[in-house]
């Protein structure tokens, strides 16, 4: 059975790493981005089977980002969970309309968290 390909956009360089090498342990295969443009040139090119996705990123935001991976044969359904530090509702209502599959705030998780919905999301 081939992995799973997670692409992570997080311009936090301690937490790209984290969670990278944490994917890593446990068995998935991990793209990494660190701005917006990168990102949305990654999720077309890999089309990995879930992104994980900060909504404050340089060159493009995450909702940006989702908009257009939403016009996207491909990304219409592509899985994405959302990573931020907002807790603000207009970014919540965005990536929510947006169809995201899920929604944490950076403060509100650790790193086996992540990892946990990662897994419930793929099954």
């Amino acid at each position: 059975m081939s992995k799973k390909k997670i692409l992570v956009i997080e311009d936090e360089k301690p937490l790209i790493n984290a969670l990278s090498a944490k994917l890593q342990n446990e068995g998935f295969q991990v793209v990494e981005a660190n701005d917006g443009k990168s990102g949305l040139k990654a999720a077309l090119k890999h089309k990995p089977d879930l992104i994980l996705l900060d909504i404050i990123l340089p060159k493009m935001d995450g909702i940006g980002i989702l908009e257009n991976l939403r016009e996207n044969a491909w990304g219409k359904s592509a899985k994405v969970i959302i990573l931020t530090n907002l807790s603000d509702w207009d970014s919540t209502k965005k990536a929510v309309n947006l169809n995201v599959h899920d929604y944490l705030v950076k403060s509100d998780w650790n790193i086996k968290d992540v990892v946990k919905k990662v897994k419930s999301k793929l099954k």
